[in-house]
């Protein structure tokens, strides 16, 4: 803008002295010096450009994103979509929200927590172009805690149970209570929101056992659409029971030949 507002004061300055000292002539030497700082400009103009785009990316590059979540074999993450289809987790690292998820592994019984935030960095920026961002999700198109290879892994009596969901840090009221099933026989899931499962499926079971006939105290849609008008962080506690400890087993076995060596080479030392 400075280089503008200059090439016009200097030609206008120009003409005002040719114009005096030699009359009609020199309005055609002003017009070539006008169209010479006129290219002059839109050069700077490009130019300015060209440096603005320059730093963005720069500046990109200097952000710190968190942490990008991709899930495998035997962890749990939430499965969300926005009401869009739009910003979602599908335990992909290619995801939006899968920058920060909170996808823990699961290694027997006990008490768990996934998460996804719209409110990162990376989120922010894949959606906006700044990480400062303060977009906001709407609605939920499908929900469910999910175990990557679960039945596989720990059997088809593996149960979650979940507990309480929290909304932006704020808990909310569950419509229904979950079951869990296996979609395809090697996940394990529970379903928060389905909108495509109107029935219990024939492997539906929770603690207590199978669950069967019309939807109503446990449902494939436990939760009120009215509470995700607008989200950024979901936080889903759960309790995984039925898989026998499996996997806390599997690590106990795993330690069991070094302690064993541990005790000879001690012996050995002592002797």
């Amino acid at each position: 803008m400075k280089l503008k507002m200059l090439a016009a004061l200097c030609s206008s300055a120009m003409l005002l002295a040719v114009c005096t000292a030699c009359g009609e002539p020199a309005a055609e030497s002003s017009s070539a010096e006008s169209s010479e700082a006129g290219a002059v400009t839109t050069a700077a103009e490009e130019s300015s450009e060209e440096a603005a785009e320059t730093a963005a990316v720069v500046e990109a590059e200097d952000i710190e994103f968190e942490e990008i979540a991709e899930p495998g074999d035997g962890d749990a993450f939430l499965y969300i979509n926005d009401g869009q289809f739009w910003v979602s987790f599908d335990g992909k690292p290619t995801s939006i929200l899968a920058y920060g998820a909170e996808c823990p592994k699961i290694d027997g019984d006990g008490d768990y927590t996934v998460s996804v935030d719209a409110g990162t960095k990376g989120a922010q920026f894949e959606i906006g172009g700044d990480p400062d961002g303060d977009y906001k999700c709407g609605g939920v198109a499908f929900a469910a805690v999910i175990v990557k290879e679960g039945t596989t892994l720990f059997g088809k009596d593996m149960c979650i149970e979940i507990k309480e969901i929290r909304v932006d840090g704020k808990p909310i009221t569950m419509t229904a209570k979950n079951y869990t099933s296996s979609d395809d026989g090697k996940e394990m899931r529970a379903n928060i929101y389905n909108q495509w499962v109107n029935n219990f499926p024939e492997d539906a079971h929770t603690a207590d056992g199978a669950v069967t006939g019309e939807f109503g105290e446990y449902s494939s849609q436990i939760i009120n659409l009215d509470d995700f008008s607008s989200w950024s962080k979901v936080e889903v506690d759960f309790t995984v029971t039925g898989t026998g400890g499996a996997a806390a087993d599997s690590e106990e076995a795993a330690d069991e030949p070094a302690a064993e060596e541990s005790s000879e080479e001690s012996s050995e030392a002592a002797e």
